[in-house]
This record gives structure tokens, sequence and C-alpha cells, in this order.
């Protein structure tokens, strides 16, 4: 028998979840809440999974433990402080739990949250991973403020402690598998750039490497950006616990509902890239490509409201269903795009190249520049004279935008492109910049 770490990669929201194994019992480490990919890879790999392990709970995704729980019969393992709706296995703090030829040693490891655990598998007597969630990511920490200002400085000085006991007490060869990192909101800072790791490299990480806690909470806290709206649904969700969520073809709206729906002003999401959107579409949508879900969609659209998705491809509808329900957005309507755009009132605007709009802001120009990166980044540096409107707060802020033509810029187009459906949907002229300083040309 092998130890085998299979990653269950999530990009859409910057997670990976873990099946472990010895080649016959398999326990599995923060699992979305799709969880018919986890059952998919222990079938794959022909084992049983036996234990569920949660290391915290989560506020950036909704968890499949419960689900997976329940369709497989595995323990789920969660802190006995945890304040959960359902029952678990509780665990503390040295507490160990065998499976299979695997034991798995608990670990106490605050920081990210209060009740923060990491667990160490052990395989032929010697330590050979250890599951950090968001503890100890690569080459930074997880984040400290998500459970509010009044708890963020206990946190962060937690987190500096956690990581520092972490690297101190297991061996430098030992395999480092957290939960976020890889491009999740929950990263406290751009972390390492490197896909695996051992407790050895994170040397250089600035909870490591800064022996002051004051000066690790100083630079940790002024590193941190906004995070998604959402996630302050999040830990509700995952206390109450929900079900596995139902991935069935949405229900369908005929065309004068579908019209009804958009002249009230619902949000009806156009799912195509950015060029089709601006080359024809549905006056009073809005444009979100697949890629920009769940974050950007759950970051803006207000908690709750009812939802219509419009594909070309119904693969497409399939797949923004998976990605929404990660955040317990359920149960959209669809709609059928081609004939809707026959039927229905379109519009179109303009794109252009990043470096068009950096040869012509250079000159005297008759159009305003709105970019709609985070403030952070516009800080770091801008165009000269643009318009500082971060995307998560274009819709509340939609007096401040100024009359005229508007280019429309972020560090790619992708938000861009968002941003610039939602100020044609307000009846301004955008012309969308697809492309930015971090990809000139996307």
């Amino acid at each position: 028998m092998t130890l085998t770490v299979r990653t269950i990669e999530t990009p859409s929201l910057g997670d990976r979840s873990y099946l472990v194994h010895d080649g016959a019992s398999a326990f599995v480490v923060d699992p979305p809440r799709d969880i018919d990919r986890v059952v998919a890879a222990a079938a794959e790999d022909g084992v049983t999974i036996k234990s569920i392990f949660e290391t915290h709970v989560h506020n950036d995704y909704v968890s499949g433990g419960l689900a997976l729980s329940r369709r497989t019969g595995a323990y789920l393992v969660a802190n006995a402080d945890d304040d959960l709706s359902f029952d678990t296995y509780g665990v503390s703090d040295g507490d160990r739990i065998k499976v299979g030829e695997l034991v798995v040693h608990v670990r106490r490891s605050p920081g990210h949250t209060h009740t923060h655990l990491s667990y160490v598998v052990e395989f032929d007597g010697e330590p050979r991973g250890v599951f950090t969630g968001g503890s100890l990511l690569y080459g930074t920490v997880g984040r400290t403020d998500l459970l509010g200002d009044s708890e963020t400085d206990q946190l962060t000085r937690d987190q500096w402690s956690t990581v520092r006991s972490l690297v101190r007490d297991l061996p430098s060869g030992v395999a480092v598998y957290p939960t976020h990192g890889f491009g999740s909101f929950c990263s406290a800072q751009a972390g390492a750039d490197r896909e695996s790791g051992t407790i050895g490299d994170e040397q250089d990480n600035p909870a490591v490497a800064t022996d002051d806690v004051d000066e690790f909470v100083e630079t940790m806290l002024a590193g941190l950006s906004d995070y998604p709206a959402y996630y302050a649904h999040m830990g509700p969700l995952n206390r109450a616990g929900l079900a596995e969520p139902d991935l069935s073809p949405a229900a369908r709206v005929n065309i004068a509902e579908l019209e009804r729906r958009i002249d009230a002003g619902e949000w009806v999401v156009d799912l195509r890239d950015r060029s089709a959107y601006a080359g024809r579409h549905l006056v009073g949508t809005l444009n979100f490509e697949t890629s920009g879900l769940p974050t950007y969609l759950g970051w803006l659209m207000p908690w709750g409201s009812r939802l219509t998705l419009l594909a070309a491809d119904p693969a497409d509808i399939a797949d923004a269903q998976r990605k929404l329900s990660l955040i317990g957005i359920d149960r959209s309507a669809a709609s059928d795009l081609d004939s809707a755009t026959e039927s229905l009132p379109t519009g179109e605007y303009r794109i252009v190249g990043y470096d068009e709009l950096k040869l012509i802001a250079t000159a005297e120009r008759s159009f305003k520049v709105i970019d709609v990166r985070r403030k952070d980044e516009y800080e770091a540096g801008h165009l000269d004279e643009a318009i500082n409107i971060p995307l998560h707060e274009l819709l509340d802020h939609l007096h401040h935008v100024p009359d005229g033509d508007l280019w429309v810029h972020c560090a790619s187009g992708a938000r861009a492109s968002i941003a610039a459906s939602v100020l044609a949907r307000a009846n301004f002229d955008v012309v969308l910049v697809n492309g930015g300083p971090n990809n000139q040309d996307d």
C-alpha cells in the first residue's frame, strides 16, 4: 500500500480539496459542494471514503462535507467547538484518527478562524503531509479579517503563531496541502509562485521570516484588500449545512417572460464571451463570462435575487449552474438566447485594445477612462486622469459616473467586460478596453 493524495481543484474559487488514501480506505479534506467530483475520483481510484475532515467553517464557499457524509456514510470530522446545526465527529488538538493504514493527527491552528484545525497525515509511522486549510499557504497565510474588525488583530497574532509552530514542529520534507491560496480572496497576500511545496519551502513565509509579531500584524493588515460581498453568507450557510446541489437542467422561461424580467430590472445574465456580447446583446442584460463565475456575480448581485441565464450553448448554462451552486446560488432559470435576440431590442458597443487606449490616453482626448480595478491596484499605478470606480462598487456609485464617452478597463479585460455591461444597462455610452496592464491584449 502507498499514500496517495489526489487534488480536486476548484479554479473558479481558487480552492483545493483533497482525496487521500492508502489504496483502499480514503478520507477527504474540505470537499466542495459539487461532491459528484469527489465521488467520481474515489471510484476511479477504487477506494472507499471513510472520513471527511473540515479544517474550518468556510467563508468563501459552501462546504460539501455534510452532503458527502450523507451520500457515503463517512464520518464528518470537525472541531468540537464549532457551532454547527448538524452532528459531526468532534475533535480537538492532539486527537488521532485512523483511516485504513493512515493516521491523522489533529492540530489546533487558529488564525484564519478561531477554531481552525490542521491535519497531519502519518503513513508507515512517519508524517508525510499536512492539510493546512486557510492557515499556512504557499509563501503566505490565510487572511484574518473575515470575522469582523474586532477579531482581526487577535486572529492575525494567532496566525503568526500557528504557522511558526507548524514549520517548527514538522519535518522539512512534509508536504503542505492548503485549501486556499490559488487565486482565492481568502489569501492575505499574493503567495509564492508554486503549485506544491513542503514545510522546508516555507522559511521565507512572512510568518516565519518575521520574528516580531507586531511587525507581522502591521504588514499583513496593510496588505489586505476587499473581498466578495457574498462571503457574509457562507459562514451561516455552512453552520446550517446545505444539501447536495440540484444540477439538473435549469427551468426555461419563454420570450415574453424573459422580456418582463428584463423590463423589471431583474438579473438577466448573458454568459457569452465579451466580444460576442459587445457585438450584439439584449438591452438590459449583463455580461458575465463563465470564467467570472461565481466570484464576481456573487459579489455584485444582491443576495437572494432571482437570476436568469442566457447562453448560445446549453453546456454553458450547466457550467454556470455548477459554479454558482458552490456559493449557494441555486436553481437559476434559463432562456433561449438565439430566439430572444431575434425578438427583443438589441444593442452593441465597441471593443478596443489596451495598447490603443494607452496611445490615445497620452494625447488630448474627448472620452473619459474608467478604471474598475480595486483601489490597491489603482494606487499601485494607473493612467493619468483615469477615474477609479472598483467593479464591486460600481452599482452603488453609478451617480458618480461622468457623462460622455467612457472607455472602461481593468487588469486584463475580464472585470471591464462586466463593468461595460453594467454601464450600458444604465444607458451610458461605453467602449470596452480588452486587455490591461497585466495582459496587454487579453
